[in-house]
């Protein structure tokens, strides 16, 4: 069965691996700042919406890069 889900995880990672990913610079970051932007305009504060754990993965890898990358003042 793990085989099975990995070989359908590849397939559609294809079309999400330009979407989502962990940040290594300004300008990724800045992609999935208004990515998470766009999507908390769509998803707002519906928990049962089916994007609703892409807008969550989105944050926490925006908060890990600036947790990394950004002093705080």
């Amino acid at each position: 069965m793990l085989a099975m889900d990995i070989q359908e995880t590849t397939k559609n990672w294809q079309l999400l691996n330009n979407t989502l990913f962990v940040p290594h610079n300004e300008s990724d970051y800045e992609y999935l700042v208004q990515l998470l932007d766009s999507l908390i305009d769509e998803v707002g504060e519906n928990e049962s919406h089916p994007l609703a754990n892409l807008m969550e993965i989105i944050g926490v890898l925006i908060e890990n890069y600036e947790n990394e990358n950004i002093p705080e003042i």
